[in-house]
Formats: C-alpha cells, sequence, structure tokens
C-alpha cells in the first residue's frame, strides 16, 4: 500500500468512522475490478478505452440494434456471473452488520455487496437480476435468461411475444431509478460521513450526490487509485487499494475477530 502517511491517514479514517452515527458509503467500479470485473474508465484496461460507449451501450443503439449491446455485454456478463465479492466488499457488510455503516449506494450493476451480506444497497444504475420485454412490458428473473445467453450468445427474448428483454440496467441516455435516487438522496441527509470507495467520481448524477451531505457539515474519506474532485474537500484521501484499505479500517474499528 503506497500511501503519503499511510498510518497516520488510516488512524484518522478509523477514528472518523468510530466517532460517526451516521455513515454511508458510495462505491464504483473500482472496489469491483479485484474480483475480476473491467472498470469503465481506467486509463489501461477500461472497457470505454476499446468501445465508444455510445455505440454499444446507449438507449438509443439497444432500440435500434439490441444484438450490437448483446455482442458487447456478453463477456462483461460472463465476467460478473463468475464473479466472487473480495475483501472490501466484505469490509462493508461487516461495518453494516456491527452498526458502523446505515448503507451503500453504488454504481455498480454485479451484485457483489448483496453477494457479500450487505442488506442496505441502493443500485443507482440498476443491476442484471430482472430484465423487462421492450414490447410486452412482461418483467423476468434473469437467473435462467442469462446462464441460457452466456452459454448461446443468442438476444434474449420474450416467451410470450418474442421482444427483446432488456436488462434492468440502467443504459446511456436513460434516467436513473427514481425511487432508488429518492432513497439514497435520504440516506445522505442524516450522513455524518461518507466513505467513497472505487469512484473516480467522473459520473453523474452519481458524482454530485455526496455534495449536500458535504455541505451539511458531513466528513468524507476516499479511497481511490487516481485523484477525484472532491479530494480537496476530504477529510481523509486514500491512494491505495480498496480491497486492502477497506478491511483494514473495519479491522480497527471492529477488531480483526468480529465478523
Amino acid at each position: 500500500m503506497k500511501l503519503d502517511d499511510p498510518e497516520s491517514l488510516l488512524q484518522r479514517a478509523i477514528s472518523l468512522l468510530k466517532n460517526s452515527k451516521h455513515t454511508v458509503a458510495l462505491t464504483g467500479a473500482g472496489i469491483s475490478t479485484p474480483s475480476g470485473i473491467p472498470d469503465f474508465r481506467s486509463a489501461h484496461s477500461g472497457l470505454w478505452k476499446r468501445y465508444d460507449p455510445m455505440e454499444v451501450a446507449s438507449l438509443m443503439v439497444f432500440r435500434h440494434s439490441p444484438q450490437k449491446f448483446y455482442e458487447w455485454i456478453h463477456p462483461l456478463a460472463q465476467q460478473i456471473r463468475d464473479a466472487t465479492p473480495n475483501p472490501a466488499h466484505v469490509a462493508l457488510a461487516r461495518l453494516e452488520r456491527a452498526g458502523y455503516l446505515d448503507g451503500i449506494i453504488t454504481q455498480n450493476i454485479d451484485a457483489l455487496h448483496h453477494r457479500a451480506g450487505s442488506r442496505v444497497v441502493l443500485e443507482l444504475h440498476g443491476h442484471l437480476r430482472q430484465a423487462m420485454c421492450v414490447s410486452c412490458y412482461e418483467v423476468y428473473d434473469t437467473d435462467g435468461i442469462m446462464e441460457d445467453f452466456i452459454r448461446s450468445g443468442e438476444v434474449p427474448r420474450c416467451v410470450k411475444c418474442g421482444g427483446v428483454l432488456k436488462p434492468n440496467a440502467v443504459l446511456l441516455g436513460e434516467q436513473l431509478p427514481y425511487e432508488v435516487v429518492r432513497s439514497a438522496e435520504k440516506l445522505l441527509a442524516n450522513c455524518e460521513l461518507m466513505i467513497i470507495a472505487g469512484s473516480s467520481l467522473q459520473v453523474v448524477p452519481a458524482a454530485t450526490l455526496p455534495i449536500p451531505a458535504l455541505n451539511a457539515g458531513a466528513k468524507l474519506i476516499i479511497v481511490n487509485h487516481t485523484p477525484t474532485y472532491l479530494d480537496e474537500r476530504a477529510d481523509v484521501v486514500i491512494h491505495g487499494d480498496v480491497e486492502t484499505v477497506l478491511p483494514y479500517l473495519a479491522d480497527g474499528v471492529l477488531g480483526k475477530d468480529h465478523e
């Protein structure tokens, strides 16, 4: 872990966590890259370095050429299926169980927070657990559907009308789910401390969610490899690996033997 004065930064973060009555985490793609899921914007391996997002992951492309979308997401769907929660996911779940974390707001669609045991998880960009027919609006659970798609690569279709199924993930050009956003805003309204982990804070409106809480006096811990636009407002900035830093913080608050 290469940090500037790492011990003092980590101890400061542990102290903030111990003394906060209402802490909320905001997570991005960087918390899942240790689980083998690529992020979108990293300099060398980000998905948008290899694809134009407007040509593969926009609502317009899906409407006119769903095959193009499904060809793009096919390897990602397999990576998400095969991924397991890493120590960063587990650390946040431990903090929540012990009462030190009110909930998680995530930009990820991989459900790894759920699988790690977190209970309050607000998925700003949706998820892959359900899909809806774009023709008759029938909603499907996707367990078997995703397995069939990963195996065959064929566009999933509605068994009732034959229409294309769209996963419950937010595409470019789509609005974020209203109820999820409102729930996130309510969670942040009482926030005394925010932990931003694995997010470059480049995607709006997720990137702006912390602002009202910070303006109301909330403290901020940022754990991310690269700088963010909120670093200058943060109480602690740790440029390190989330899968190393978050377990360290959890152990510092709870003790290593506390599950």
